[in-house]
């Protein structure tokens, strides 16, 4: 519906007319006249509540029915209609979006856009639709618009790979899938009446995971080194946006601080994320040295930092080598920073849930612990069930509990995590966890070789998943080939060497030990398990079960008895009633195994 000169009105209902959010006369009683900048611009309905669109040849209207959808002025103050959804809030008067109390950072076009994608959520919104609201009806790119969407996916916390909130349907558009509760209400305090006390001031919030890589500093003499500082600097940036639900800044936004005096709190506050990382490089003959530190951008603490000292080689080797053992490491780091961040949160999140049931994992793999971590993950699928990294470890909780040995269904819940692995990659078929935790279902249902093959998909999809080549060196010792997982695991170790589930990993190796009848060696490999995380029953009755067959009796008992004490459930006919193949070799070593356990002092169950 348009007009070129005098408005019309072809509804017979009573009406109101806004322009840009404000009330300009109702219907009744006519139109005043035009507002002095003139704009030609094409208008559509928000699609809510009786909306008409109208054109007029100088600025935009809407026409809307007897409830207006948006900002309803009373005359004892101004009254604002509120969306929420999850933990986000986001105000249409005050144009702002919060998660909890705390205000996040958006554009104009990026808020615009999805005001409307909230507003129309009962329908599918074509590229159109968003052309001719969010710019007006001018021409723009795909790529502009995407940009944009991906933005706004990414102020709420979503991502194009998950899309638990905004849904792409190929050929058709988007639409906002969130579940919302709209909620009437006064508006908040203007900046004035917060200095008088009304409201308290509101601090900024960042995305979960945010972070900006800084240009590593050259500290060498030699200018010509910067190429290896910046190199650092961008496949570090391209790491790090693996990580899923992260938010990463462009290494182009971030080389604009290059050179600069930094202030990391005011830099954390321009965009709009929580950690900053900035590093240094130093290279002095053939000898390169690299700094990293882990910066909370709110309050400017130091929370991590890490040394990387070598010769010099091939400097592209090297340097992919220093980024993966970053990538990894901050993968953890950040994990757990969030965790302990979100303790405080009186309304965790589904995400904050997931970061601590990760924690809960980090700590070892007990029967407790493992409660714990499945408890959270499940009440995060509660609260959001499209959160698909909660419901992939959610799938690894059952997978440790059957092949660590923590319960006699081993096959029914290995079964159950497989079905929900299927499931994530049904939505998300580019996963590289989701391949990665499948293979370990694979193998443990005596399917080594196609586990093999989702491990290498893994890492087709991630190169930095170290735990990828350690479960291909589990593959191997599954079929009977022990002692070809060394190579495996050093590959694990190059890529993520303090990675914090190493415990299990030189466990593994310690079995390999066993099954080649290298049984003192196994001792060592045991040990160092333990060292690096006590809290791993099934390492304790490994250790237990070498020491025996090496006749070392009073030790063996007391790391059974260990093993007990964070495992009571354990026992003998457990172990052997879970074998991973049918390998012959296998299994025959698996039984001397079983009888190392046995002159520890497992019980036989």
């Amino acid at each position: 519906m348009r007009c070129s000169a005098e408005p019309k009105v072809f509804c017979r209902i009573p009406v109101w007319v806004t322009s840009g959010g404000r009330r300009i006369a109702d219907a009744k009683s006519g139109i005043p006249s035009i507002p002095d900048q003139p704009r030609t611009t094409k208008l559509v309905g928000l699609g809510h509540k009786q909306t008409c669109g109208l054109h007029f040849a100088y600025r935009r209207f809407i026409l809307h029915g007897a409830e207006p959808p948006e900002t309803v002025r009373e005359p004892n103050g101004e009254w604002t209609l509120r969306y929420f959804f999850e933990d986000y809030s986001f105000d249409t008067d005050l144009r702002e979006l919060r998660r909890g109390p705390e205000v996040i950072r958006t554009t104009p076009q990026v808020f615009d856009l999805l005001g409307y994608l909230i507003r129309n959520r009962d329908r599918v919104v074509s590229k159109d639709n968003l052309v001719e609201w969010v710019w007006n009806g001018r021409i723009v790119s795909d790529a502009a618009v995407t940009t944009r969407l991906n933005a706004a996916r990414t102020v709420i916390g979503d991502c194009g790979e998950e899309q638990r909130l905004i849904k792409t349907l190929p050929r058709k558009g988007v639409r906002f899938i969130g579940s919302v509760r709209e909620t009437e209400g006064p508006a908040a305090p203007t900046g004035a009446e917060r200095e008088q006390g009304r409201d308290a001031p509101i601090s900024a919030s960042s995305p979960h995971l945010s972070i900006v890589v800084l240009p590593f500093a050259n500290l060498s003499d030699d200018s010509a080194q910067d190429y290896f500082a910046d190199g650092i600097t961008e496949s570090l940036t391209t790491d790090l946006s693996r990580i899923r639900g992260s938010f990463v800044i462009g290494r182009h936004t971030a080389f604009t601080y290059k050179g600069k005096p930094t202030n990391l709190r005011q830099i954390g506050q321009e965009l709009g994320v929580r950690y900053v990382l900035e590093g240094s490089v130093q290279r002095n003959g053939n000898r390169l040295r690299v700094n990293v530190q882990l910066v909370d951008a709110k309050i400017g603490a130091h929370l991590w930092a890490d040394r990387f000292d070598n010769t010099v080689a091939d400097l592209f080797d090297m340097q992919d080598e220093i980024v993966s053992r970053l990538a990894n490491t901050l993968h953890a780091e950040l994990t757990e920073q969030e965790a302990r961040r979100s303790e405080r949160s009186p309304r965790p999140s589904s995400m904050d849930l997931y970061f601590q049931g990760k924690t809960w994992l980090y700590k070892g793999w007990t029967p407790q612990y493992a409660a714990r971590a499945r408890g959270l993950f499940e009440r995060a699928v509660a609260l959001d069930p499209d959160n698909l990294e909660a419901t992939i470890w959610s799938a690894v909780v059952d997978l440790l509990v059957g092949v660590a040995h923590m319960s006699d269904d081993k096959a029914a819940l290995v079964a159950t995590a497989e079905a929900t692995l299927i499931k994530v990659l049904s939505i998300a078929p580019n996963h590289a966890a989701a391949h990665l935790y499948m293979a370990t279902a694979l193998m443990a249902s005596n399917r080594v070789a196609l586990g093999i093959a989702e491990c290498e998909r893994a890492l087709e999809l991630d190169r930095n998943l170290a735990e990828a080549h350690a479960q291909i060196g589990m593959g191997k010792f599954y079929v009977g080939r022990g002692a070809e997982i060394e190579p495996h695991m050093n590959e694990a170790f190059r890529l993520s060497p303090r990675d914090m589930f190493a415990f299990d990993w030189l466990m593994m190796i310690g079995f390999a030990k066993l099954q080649v009848m290298a049984d003192a060696e196994a001792v060592g490999w045991f040990r160092r398990s333990l060292e690096a995380n006590r809290n791993y029953p099934l390492a304790h009755f490994a250790l237990g079960a070498a020491l025996a067959l090496l006749g070392a009796r009073e030790e063996a008992r007391a790391a059974t008895k260990n093993g007990l004490a964070l495992d009571p459930t354990f026992t003998i006919r457990r172990y052997r009633l879970n074998p991973q193949s049918d390998d012959p070799t296998y299994l025959a070593r698996r039984e001397r195994v079983a009888e190392g356990l046995r002159m520890a002092g497992v019980p036989e169950g």
